[in-house]
């Protein structure tokens, strides 16, 4: 599997028939398809075409194309299409994640990430966790205790992404905001 500078992951034609030929079984349509130049991706699409005129029971190809944007900017664009209810979109994070906090200690550490989220961009981040994880606590769906270095951030603690008091533990938060 390939990643691209916006994370996003794909196979070359030749790397799939490779993993065909191994499993016969296997499910194209889960793949993105990185073509070569613009007309093997016309190909893609015209497979495509031909598998809805023949009704044939067939995977379709799902393709990538170049994007000609910043990362930046298209994080940004692929934050806007993020389904999130608008009492979420428009939630003052850092204002509710500072109400969470019961000690001087525990503002500052918040303070501190706060500010490194937001020198990232990332309050929509905190923003869409903060609805996932209310989103699963209303349907009773269990998520893990925590993992890797998010285990850092309080500000994730407090929002309830894992269970792991950094403050407790010792983290420094750098291990996370790298």
């Amino acid at each position: 599997m390939n990643y691209d500078q916006y994370g996003q992951a794909w196979s070359t034609p030749e790397e799939l028939f490779a993993m065909l030929y191994q499993n016969p079984e296997l499910q194209l349509d889960r793949f993105l398809v990185k073509f070569g130049g613009e007309t093997s991706s016309d190909d893609a699409k015209q497979y495509n075409v031909s598998v809805d005129t023949l009704w044939a029971d067939f995977p379709k190809l799902k393709y990538t194309r170049e994007i000609n944007v910043p990362v930046d900017e298209f994080h940004a664009q692929q934050q806007n299409n993020w389904h999130m209810p608008n009492e979420y979109r428009d939630l003052d994070i850092a204002k509710w994640l500072l109400a969470q906090c019961k000690t001087e200690h525990e503002l500052q550490r918040v303070g501190q990430e706060l500010l490194l989220f937001q020198e990232r961009g990332l309050f929509d981040l905190l923003r869409y966790l903060k609805y996932m994880v209310d989103t699963f606590r209303k349907n009773n769906i269990t998520w893990g205790l925590g993992r890797g270095s998010s285990v850092a951030s309080y500000a994730l603690y407090l929002i309830g992404v894992h269970k792991i008091d950094s403050l407790y533990y010792d983290l420094n938060i750098d291990e996370f905001l790298k």
